[in-house]
This record gives structure tokens, sequence and C-alpha cells, in this order.
């Protein structure tokens, strides 16, 4: 049912702009009933992808996130997208703890930056498109930005153990802008961006809009890793599987980067280095022998 009314709004915004509501020479309850099901099964098919990148982020042999933090989000078609409610863990997550919500009825809020968290509740409460639906995390904010960026499809949020450690500390900064090794580029990306510590909700959601506004205008691509400091990770992908192997390559480089350090480290990579790898990635003229560097994210959940 919720599936359902979600794609009412998506079919009924649809045929309002390109006129077919009203249009006499239009059969609409045949054709509306047909698209309702072609909508629901595309719409279920990227929760489940989302179900299963909750689960995988929420493993507790990776501690990656315990009890309810992180959160998980997809774009959908029509200015939806699908959020995990507030309150509810990763690793057990459920189709009826995700909210279906409006781009449009969250976007705003960031630009009202002196809102209550009472009243950024409740306009996250109105964005549902199903009023049964749990009440989206506070987070839901950000989701809703970074959905809006490139080609992101997917977004995971979460605490990792190693990551967070460093991010702790005074070398925070260090491990976000510079790498270690060839595969943290290839999975993090050349740079992450780096956001100082804002409070949860609103405020943090303004800066993360900020600061990767920042980083694409300087660095000309989208980012891969959002790094919160003494806070998380925000990873950012095309897939599922694009999110996750950010986050399980982040905090590889977090051990690295602390193991590193107690040795007078780390010893970075040098910044031509650095671009030659990402370049490779990123150039498909470069015919170098290189199996990942079309697609590094082959592997899949199943």
């Amino acid at each position: 049912m919720r599936f359902a009314r979600s794609c009412a709004y998506v079919l009924s915004d649809v045929g309002s702009a390109t006129g077919l509501v009203g249009d006499s020479t239009f059969s609409p309850k045949a054709h509306l009933n047909r698209s309702i099901a072609v909508c629901i099964e595309i719409m279920s098919d990227v929760v489940n992808q989302l179900l299963m990148l909750a689960h995988e982020l929420g493993r507790e042999d990776r501690q990656l996130a315990i009890l309810g933090e992180g959160s998980v989000s997809a774009r959908l078609e029509g200015g939806l997208f699908a959020v995990k409610a507030g309150g509810t863990g990763l690793g057990a997550l459920e189709a009826g703890q995700i909210s279906i919500c409006r781009s449009d009825k969250v976007l705003p809020l960031l630009d009202k930056r002196m809102l209550t968290d009472t009243a950024v509740e409740s306009a996250l409460l109105e964005a549902r498109v199903d009023s049964n639906a749990p009440r989206p995390g506070i987070e839901a904010v950000f989701h809703a930005w970074l959905l809006t960026v490139g080609d992101v499809r997917f977004v995971g949020h979460c605490h990792p153990l190693g990551v967070c450690q460093v991010l702790c500390s005074p070398r925070a900064r260090d491990f976000a802008e510079q790498r270690m090794f060839p595969g943290e580029i290839v999975f993090c990306g050349p740079a992450s961006v780096y956001v100082p510590y804002a409070d949860p909700g609103l405020p943090l959601a303004w800066q993360i809009r900020e600061r990767t506004r920042d980083f694409m205008n300087s660095q000309g691509r989208v980012p891969r890793l959002i790094l919160l400091q003494n806070h998380g990770v925000i990873a950012l992908g095309s897939t599922p599987e694009a999110v996750l192997a950010s986050v399980l390559m982040a905090e590889k480089a977090a051990r690295i980067f602390a193991g590193a350090a107690a040795m007078g480290g780390p010893n970075f990579l040098l910044p031509q280095h650095v671009e030659r790898i990402a370049g490779r990635l990123s150039d498909p003229s470069d015919k170098s022998d290189r199996s990942d560097r079309s697609d590094p994210f082959t592997f899949s959940f199943s």
C-alpha cells in the first residue's frame, strides 16, 4: 500500500506535467493500473537494494555501526527518495522502517538555518508520501541533498570504529585530504570531503552541503566519501556496492593510518601519484592493463 501511494503520487505528478491527465484521448484507468504496477516493482527493487546495503553496513562483525547508528537512502523517480526511519538499526532494517519522502519538501530546510529541531521533525513528517509511514530520521535532510548530486543514487552513513578513532584525533584532516595507497584512491577517491564537527541535524546538513560544494568546485569531481569530524562517514555512489566498497576501504585505510602513525608516519603518496591513479580511473583512453580501471565496483551482495 505504501508503494502504491508513492507511485500514485509520482504518476499524477507526471500526468499533470505532460498534460495526460484530463486529456479526452487518454484512456486512464487501465493505463494507470499498469503504470502503478510497474512503478511498484521498480520502487520495490530499489528499496530491496537499500535494505541489502543497510544489512551489510550493519553487520556486527564489521563494527561499522551498532544499535541505532547510521542511515541509508536511495533516489527514486518523480522527486522522491527512500530513507531509513529514525530510531531503527541498520543490521535488521525492514521495508516497513523505510520512509518514502518528497525531496521538494525537505530541500528548502537547508535555507532555514534557524529552525528548531521540533520544526525540522514536523517538516520531515510532512514530507512523507504516506502519512502512516514511520518518521524519517533527522539525517534525512543531508540525504535529500546528497541524492541530487551528480549520478549519486545511494547514500550510506555509519560510524566505523577505525575511522572514528582517526576522526576523533588531531590527524583527522590529514586522513581526509591525503592518500596512502592505490586502493584507497580507487574506492574512496583522490581525496575526501572533510567536515569540521557540527551539531547533528540541520547545522550538520548545512555544513555537509557547503563543504561538498566547495570540494566539487575545487576538485572538479563528485566525492565518494565525506568524513565528519568526531562523528563518522558518508559514502556516495550510483550503486549500493559502490557505497559499501567506499566504507570498507575507508575502514581499512584508517587502520593503516593508525598503525603508520604509531611508527612516525604515515608516508603519504605524492600528489602526482594520486592524480595519475585517479586519472586512469576516469580516462577511457587509458588502455593500460588494469581490470579495475573501468569499474572497480565489480562485486555484488549475492
